[in-house]
């Protein structure tokens, strides 16, 4: 069993570290189960998840790049008001009159635009490639049937979670991703804080963001490509999926309804999301 000093219930404040009192420390929480145990992955998930992590940093920079462009623009007095990033709108960053230095600058961020944008697309088809894998293809077929949930984000929370097994309930998982709220109470006086943001710091991120897309559109309604993705799963996974997306947007809409404040609404949805998810990958779909 391994075992890391930030998992173990320890003393805190004690100057004197001996290796007689690490030996009796990690012999009181394994007696008193004061620990969680370190889970290993595989080489090869530890192998995909760097891959996953890489292409995000590279979504990352395009985002940067778009704000760079974006910002030069409208410090040249120059502001594009319909839909960003189409191809109309690509079409005018080329157009519009500027001088020639600027010209020059405006064509070297557009260069790196479609630089990012180019390799970002051919890591997503690598992507659903390596999640094709025998080992990967069924996990992932599941939990690409939640609202806001593709191929790279169901990929990374295979890898970075591992073995789901270890998590007793859905709640606990969730607070190894960090989405629970702390608490600072004492005696009659509750107080609730932010969310603890312990734990795996990128699928927590990555959760967000499909809550973000699940908090848009009609509660119930299913569009084709939710539809296409679903299909060739059991209906005993179909519907509680289903079940899982129209209670996460009646959760959204009702929470907004009694005036919680949109980023609140949205981080209770990923909580919920990643009870859910582990549900479906411990076959505990009956539950909901």
């Amino acid at each position: 069993m391994i075992l890391a000093p930030t998992t173990m219930m320890t003393q805190q404040g004690k100057r004197i570290k001996t290796d007689k009192r690490d030996a009796l420390m990690i012999a009181q929480c394994l007696a008193y189960g004061g620990y969680h145990a370190v889970h290993i992955p595989t080489d090869k998930d530890d192998d995909i998840k760097a891959y996953l992590r890489m292409r995000d940093d590279h979504k990352s920079d395009l985002k940067k790049t778009k704000q760079r462009i974006n910002a030069f623009c409208l410090s040249q007095g120059f502001y594009y008001e319909k839909g960003k990033w189409t191809q109309a709108h690509l079409k005018w960053l080329k157009t519009i009159g500027l001088g020639e230095m600027d010209r020059e600058t405006l064509n070297e961020y557009l260069i790196t635009y479609e630089y990012l944008t180019d390799r970002i697309e051919a890591f997503d088809k690598w992507i659903e490639e390596l999640a094709s894998d025998t080992e990967y293809v069924e996990k992932v077929k599941k939990l690409v049937c939640f609202l806001g949930i593709k191929t790279h984000t169901a990929l990374s929370c295979l890898v970075e979670t591992g073995d789901f097994q270890r998590f007793a309930k859905g709640n606990i998982y969730s607070a190894y991703l960090g989405l629970v709220p702390g608490e600072d109470s004492s005696s009659d006086n509750i107080n609730r804080l932010s969310i603890t943001k312990a734990g795996n710091s990128h699928l927590r991120k990555l959760l967000v963001e499909a809550s973000r897309g699940i908090c848009k559109g009609v509660v119930g309604h299913k569009s084709k490509d939710l539809k296409a993705r679903q299909s060739g799963n059991s209906p005993e996974v179909i519907a509680y999926a289903d079940r899982a997306n129209e209670r996460l947007r009646r959760k959204y809409y009702k929470m907004i309804r009694h005036g919680k404040k949109k980023n609140v609404a949205v981080t209770a949805v990923a909580r919920e999301l990643a009870c859910f998810i582990w549900g479906m990958m411990t076959d505990n779909i009956s539950r909901v």
